[in-house]
C-alpha cells in the first residue's frame, strides 16, 4: 500500500542535527520534537505552500481564531522501526480519514489525501533516526490543523495552517491505572463534538482529571452527559470490559470517538473468536460484576499507551480491585498488536504500512 502520488512539498534541511542532545533512554512523552516538521497553509480557498522545514516557533496573530473560538482538531500516529532498521506506520489510512471527518465538524477545510501521505514519507524519512528499535519506542506524530485568520468575529476563519510534528516516545503509562467512574463531569453530549479530535474535548477533561488525581487516581471513565448510566471513555482512551469471557464496549455515537487501537481490539477479538459485545454499557452492570467477580477486566485501547489494563476503579465511595491482567485479554491484544506494530508477525489485515 502506497498512497503517495504527487512531489510538491518543498524541504528546507536543517544545518545540524539536534539527536545528540537527547536522551532517548530517559523520555518525557510529548516533551522532545525530531529535526523537522511539516506545514501547509490554506489561503484564498485552497492549500498551498506545503513544506518540510527545521522545526521551530510560529509567528501568529493574537487575534487568530484558534486562540478565541478552539478552531483547531489533531490526530495522533506513530512510526515504529523493526530490527532490521525498516519503519512502519499503524494504519495510517484511518488517522487521514478521521481528522478530515474532525475537521468537517469543526467547519474546518477537508487536507487532501495525497499530501498527507506524501509529508509523512518525506518527513518521516528525513527523521528516520529518531525513531529507535525495540518494544515500545516509536516516533509519536501529531499531524493538526488550526484556524489562523486574524479577527475576533464569531465565524469559521477563512485561513488555517495544517502540520505534523513528530516527537521520539517510549511507553505512555509504566503501570496499571486506577480509574474513577464521573458522576457529575462529562467528556461530550449528545450533538456535540465528542466524536471529533477536537483540541477543546482534551482541555475540557483536565479539571476533572485533576479532582480524580487528588483521590489517587490517574484517570477517569466518563459517563453519559444525560443520567451519568452508561460509561463511555477512559481519559484519553476507548474502554473494554470483560465480563467473564466476554469483552463489552460502548459503540462509538456522536459523544464517543471512533478509536484506530479500538476498532483493531475488536478485529483481533473476532478473529480469536472471543466472545464480543458492542453495546452500551451500564454503570450499574459493570459494579454488579465487580462485586460479584464477574468482571475480569478494564482496559484503556488507545494510540500512545495502545493498551492500558486497569487495576482497579472507583464509584461514589467504592474502590473495586480487580485481578492481575497478566495474561488476560489486555495482555493478549498488546502483545498482539505490537507484534504487527514492529514487524514481528504476519499482518493478516493489512494494517502495516512501510515507509
Amino acid at each position: 500500500m502506497n498512497k503517495v502520488t504527487q512531489d510538491q512539498i518543498k524541504v528546507q534541511k536543517i544545518g545540524t542535527s539536534k539527536i545528540d542532545q537527547v536522551d532517548f533512554n530517559k523520555l518525557l512523552f510529548g516533551k522532545d520534537f525530531s529535526d523537522h516538521m511539516f506545514e501547509c497553509d490554506y489561503i484564498d480557498g485552497k492549500w498551498q505552500n506545503p513544506t518540510i522545514r527545521p522545526f521551530g516557533p510560529l509567528t501568529l496573530s493574537p487575534a487568530a481564531k484558534v486562540f478565541h473560538y478552539g478552531q483547531a482538531v489533531f490526530e495522533g500516529m506513530k512510526a515504529y522501526k523493526d530490527d532490521n532498521g525498516k519503519v512502519f506506520l499503524f494504519r495510517p489510512d484511518e488517522n487521514q480519514k478521521r481528522i478530515n471527518k474532525s475537521a468537517v465538524r469543526m467547519a474546518i477545510p477537508e487536507f487532501p489525501e495525497a499530501l498527507f501521505f506524501e509529508a509523512l514519507h518525506k518527513l518521516i524519512d528525513l527523521d528516520r533516526d529518531w525513531i529507535k528499535p525495540g518494544n515500545g519506542n516509536s516516533l509519536y506524530l501529531r499531524p493538526f490543523v488550526m484556524a489562523t485568520q486574524a479577527g475576533v468575529s464569531a465565524s469559521p476563519s477563512d485561513e488555517y495552517k495544517f502540520m505534523i510534528l513528530m516527537s521520539p516516545a517510549q511507553a505512555y503509562y509504566t503501570g496499571d491505572v486506577r480509574v474513577v467512574i464521573a458522576e457529575h463531569y462529562s467528556r461530550s453530549s449528545n450533538g456535540g463534538v465528542g466524536a471529533a479530535k477536537a483540541a477543546g474535548n482534551y482541555g475540557a477533561q483536565f479539571y476533572p482529571t485533576n479532582l480524580a488525581r487528588e483521590k489517587g487516581f490517574q484517570q477517569v471513565i466518563w459517563t453519559d452527559s444525560d443520567e451519568h448510566k452508561y460509561l463511555e471513555e477512559a481519559g484519553t482512551m476507548n474502554v473494554f470490559f470483560r465480563i467473564n469471557d466476554t469483552l463489552i464496549t460502548a459503540p462509538i455515537s456522536d459523544r464517543i470517538l471512533d478509536g484506530v487501537t479500538r476498532k483493531s481490539v475488536i478485529a483481533l477479538a473476532e478473529k480469536e473468536g472471543i466472545p464480543i459485545e458492542v453495546r452500551p454499557v451500564l454503570v450499574s452492570e459493570i459494579v454488579a460484576a465487580a462485586k460479584n467477580g464477574t468482571l475480569k477486566e478494564i482496559f484503556g485501547a488507545g494510540t500512545a499507551a495502545v493498551i492500558s489494563p486497569v487495576s482497579a476503579f472507583g464509584y461514589k465511595e467504592d474502590v473495586y480491585e480487580l485481578p492481575s491482567t497478566d495474561g488476560g485479554y489486555s495482555t493478549k491484544f498488546k502483545k498482539a498488536l505490537m507484534d504487527i506494530q514492529y514487524n514481528r508477525s504476519e499482518d493478516t489485515f493489512g494494517w502495516r504500512y512501510e515507509i
